[in-house]
């Protein structure tokens, strides 16, 4: 008896409404990372600012690989560990997460 493929369409479906709920959520995200790395660029980042690009980025990783979006979940991961540093995050590496953001901001806007 052959593959039942029936589910695949299902599954599809599944995920592309999953990913339009959370899409503004995800998109918050994005924004929390642009507004660290723009106040990195400025001058050395707060913890709490710092915690929450953190956060951000780490839940943007857990999440991206469930829609496909792999190389978003490595960025997210990279941006996760440059926000990570203690006690805080090198003012160096604001050039960096700027893209890294840009990158994330472009990945889900062509996922649309």
């Amino acid at each position: 008896m052959p593959p039942d493929n029936t589910e695949q369409p299902d599954l599809k479906e599944s995920l592309d409404r999953l990913w339009t709920q959370y899409l503004p959520l995800m998109q918050e995200r994005i924004a929390v990372l642009e507004a660290a790395a723009q106040t990195l660029e400025n001058g050395e980042i707060g913890e709490e600012q710092r915690i929450a690009a953190n956060t951000a980025a780490h839940n943007l990783a857990g999440v991206l690989g469930t829609f496909g979006l792999t190389r978003g979940t490595v960025l997210a991961r990279e941006a996760e560990i440059l926000y990570s540093g203690d006690p805080g995050t090198d003012p160096d590496d604001a050039a960096r997460l700027a893209g890294i953001a840009a990158q994330l901001k472009a990945m889900i806007a062509d996922r649309k």
